[in-house]
């Protein structure tokens, strides 16, 4: 049901990189002509970029640097690498010997010798503070790639301090505690993401809800995956998503047919009911609660939607067995639902409010389930079931302080009739974007 996510490939990190190291390529050279002791207004220095600069002897050598990676002249600068790295006498000549083994790596394709230029820039102390955030992403989607998270997570951390805003961080610095082991950090690391893109008006990445699921899965963490799960439907509500998160609770319902049939009705009113099996399920569960009113709905509602073929066998018998069944309940029911009798017994107040649920009629269910409580029935039961035919009939408000108030067994459904009163339907979620070509840095 999941993807893993995949690091950026070389090629867009090259045009990023090419992109960010553009203005600073001109800056070995332009550095030897200005006094050491010249003061600059800080306006003008964060507008012109952090000048390094080189020893007086290293010029010529930087020079032939920039020249060959002017001219996208791998071999030229390799050249210039080989003769000028010996004369590197200063941290600042060293972090530029760094800065064009980056570009020589850029220039060949050489992840490696782009991680060696980064690692080498980052550790010299020296760089540039407007630099720092896209040298420690990149570098730390290099590690990722390499699985090694420990780097993977510790570069991406520093990237995003110094404030990176790449929209790939947050999934791949939840990835790399992940991968590590270290489950509470990535979640960690996954809510706070969520919440900053929501903050921000924008749809997190379905990766910062899939990966926790998966290892919360695998580690039998099944409350916290519900709970993850009912907070990614905020973002992607869709029936596959909504199917995911119920097939969860059908599994979790245990014995108890009355919540497994709760569970399904909201499976329908998600859309989600997307296989022949949960139709047999819902079938058999309301045919013994004696709904045949919902059963006939329910197998129309099926074919309509092309999940149940015709003909079909078992359906279609049950479809007829259910519909002489129904003979003339629907119009008796009004009056039936009137009967002080009715009224007065919770257990006969609520059934008749959920065959009122099964034909469609949900406003009239309402009142029927009110009685079942005020007649002393299961509160938790007839609550819930009254919030959803509230949120049937449309009543949203009305649906969600009556499911605000199920404090039972079925808490998690009254908490997902409320996502779903409180969430439009959602795009599906966008496919990855082809890899970017790569770009000159110069």
């Amino acid at each position: 049901m999941f993807t893993r996510f995949r690091s950026m490939p070389a090629t867009a990190m090259a045009a990023v990189l090419g992109c960010a190291l553009m203005a600073m390529s001109a800056s070995p050279a332009a550095a030897q002509d200005k006094p050491k002791k010249e003061k600059k207004g800080k306006k003008e220095e964060e507008a012109k970029g952090t000048t390094i600069a080189v020893s007086k002897g290293f010029g010529p050598a930087v020079k032939k640097m920039m020249e060959a990676t002017n001219a996208k002249d791998p071999a030229a600068l390799q050249t210039a690498l080989t003769e000028g790295e010996p004369q590197a006498s200063t941290t600042e000549d060293k972090y530029w010997v760094a800065f064009y083994q980056l570009q020589l790596g850029i220039l060949t394709k050489d992840k490696a010798t782009q991680a060696k230029g980064l690692d080498a820039m980052l550790a010299s102390g020296i760089t540039p503070p407007e630099s720092v955030a896209t040298y420690n992403f990149f570098s730390g989607n290099f590690a990722y790639g390499d699985k090694d998270y420990a780097k993977a997570a510790q570069r991406l951390e520093a990237a995003k301090a110094a404030g990176s805003t790449d929209s790939q961080l947050p999934v791949l610095l939840m990835d790399s505690y992940l991968q590590q082991g270290q489950l509470d950090q990535g979640l960690a690391s996954a809510k706070a993401a969520i919440d900053a893109s929501r903050a921000a008006g924008q749809r997190p990445s379905d990766e910062l809800y899939v990966r926790p699921i998966q290892k919360l899965q695998a580690a039998k963490r099944n409350d916290e995956v519900l709970d993850l799960m009912t907070l990614r439907l905020r973002d992607y509500n869709q029936p596959q998503v909504w199917r995911q998160t119920l097939f969860i609770l059908l599994q979790q319902s245990g014995e108890s047919k009355e919540i497994a049939l709760d569970t399904l009705r909201l499976m329908r009113a998600t859309n989600s009911m997307l296989q022949r099996p949960e139709y047999l399920e819902y079938v058999q569960l309301a045919t013994e609660a004696a709904l045949p009113g919902e059963v006939v709905s329910l197998i129309k509602a099926g074919r309509a939607s092309k999940v149940i073929a015709t003909p079909d066998a078992k359906l279609d018998e049950a479809f007829k067995s259910q519909g002489e069944r129904i003979g003339d309940e629907e119009l008796t029911l009004t009056a039936y639902a009137a009967k002080p009798s009715t009224l007065s017994v919770a257990k006969t107040a609520g059934a008749t409010g959920d065959a009122m649920v099964g034909y469609g009629r949900y406003a009239d269910a309402v009142p029927l389930y009110k009685a079942a409580i005020t007649a002393g029935g299961d509160k938790e039961l007839w609550t819930y079931r009254m919030g959803v035919a509230q949120a049937l009939a449309g009543d949203a408000a009305g649906a969600k302080a009556s499911f605000a108030g199920v404090v039972g067994p079925r808490k998690r459904l009254a908490q997902l009739w409320t996502v779903k009163l409180d969430t439009p339907a959602a795009a599906p979620a966008a496919p990855a974007p082809a890899p970017a070509a790569a770009a000159p840095t110069n």
